[in-house]
């Protein structure tokens, strides 16, 4: 019995060590639980969600001032994800002030804000006649049907995220500039009519930058990669590199997660903080979890704290994408 009993104490310890422990942050950030939008310092304990109920909320994006989050809900649930139907949504980080910016009726997708100044919400929606996507812009206070197109619909848009000058930062299929990366000025007319700058970036050649987030400083980088330009999510890698937004370009290119690309799992969303020292993301083996990189030594840490959760897409304070 004393045997057992000693055994069994053993094995709690061992079970003890191996369990990973969050580590509070001085970072505060919005992220997904379950199908939910948290406001929360990274690494504290859970406190009571800004939405919830039958619907999930995703990938919510924090404004560069005025704390407001822009997020969508998934409205219509289908085992393809660009067959979902979903509503642009915001909601301030007090949990005050939702409202619908998009109608329900689309597949609105990945939605951010301008760094203007104007705090103008974009995102891509899906075009049902060719499967491709236009890149969408509306206003906060703007009711569903609002909204504006700000690509051409006979090609493929997707944004990424925005400059300060007013510049977002997409994937386009362009007609005659040819597949790529590109900073596209919006324009001035509010017609869809944009101008491109092609980015020179020798990894596109090679594969899918995805989930691209420019820091601040407008200097850096940091996104997902895939070798080979079949679409998949799972088994990426993360990098960080060098941004130069007037040549434009994307040099000096290193991965700081899976750069082997052999582990399977779904490591994601990679966004800067606001002090740009760190880099949140997610990594997913069934239950997703939230971690922490840090530049300058190179660290890594769990900020997300129970394990039987599913945490996703997470994003730093007053740092929209």
């Amino acid at each position: 019995m004393k045997k057992m009993t000693c055994i069994l104490a053993l094995l709690t310890i061992v079970s003890l060590t191996c369990q990973v422990t969050a580590a509070e942050t001085e970072y505060k950030g919005s992220y997904f639980k379950n199908g939910e939008i948290h406001v929360n310092t990274y690494g504290a304990k859970d406190v009571k969600p800004l939405t919830s109920g039958e619907h999930h909320d995703f990938k919510p994006s924090w404004s560069k001032t005025g704390n407001m989050l822009v997020f969508f809900r998934r409205l219509k649930n289908d085992p393809v994800t660009v067959n979902w139907k979903t509503a642009v949504c915001i909601i301030k980080t007090d949990g005050t002030g939702f409202h619908q910016l998009s109608d329900g009726t689309h597949t609105d997708f990945n939605q951010t804000w301008t760094r203007d100044g104007k705090n103008t919400p974009i995102w891509n929606r899906k075009n049902p006649a060719t499967g491709a996507f236009i890149v969408m812009q509306s206003k906060v206070g703007n009711k569903p049907g609002q909204e504006i197109a700000l690509t051409n619909k006979n090609y493929h848009n997707w944004a990424y995220t925005c400059l300060k000058d007013g510049r977002i930062l997409v994937q386009c299929s362009h007609p005659e500039k040819g597949w790529g990366y590109y900073l596209m000025t919006r324009d001035p007319a509010g017609k869809a009519n944009p101008t491109y700058q092609k980015i020179d970036c020798e990894l596109a050649k090679k594969g899918l930058l995805d989930r691209i987030s420019v820091n601040p400083s407008e200097n850096k980088v940091c996104f997902e990669f895939q070798t080979g330009h079949k679409y998949h999510d799972a088994g990426r890698a993360l990098y960080i590199a060098d941004f130069d937004p007037n040549k434009p370009s994307i040099t000096n290119v290193k991965p700081f997660v899976n750069g082997d690309e052999k582990d399977p799992s779904w490591y994601a969303y990679p966004r800067w903080t606001k002090d740009e020292s760190a880099i949140v993301y997610h990594r997913s083996r069934g239950k997703g979890k939230l971690f922490l990189y840090t530049l300058k030594d190179g660290t890594t840490k769990q900020i997300s704290t129970d394990d039987n959760a599913d945490y996703r897409y997470p994003h730093c304070e007053a740092t929209p994408k």
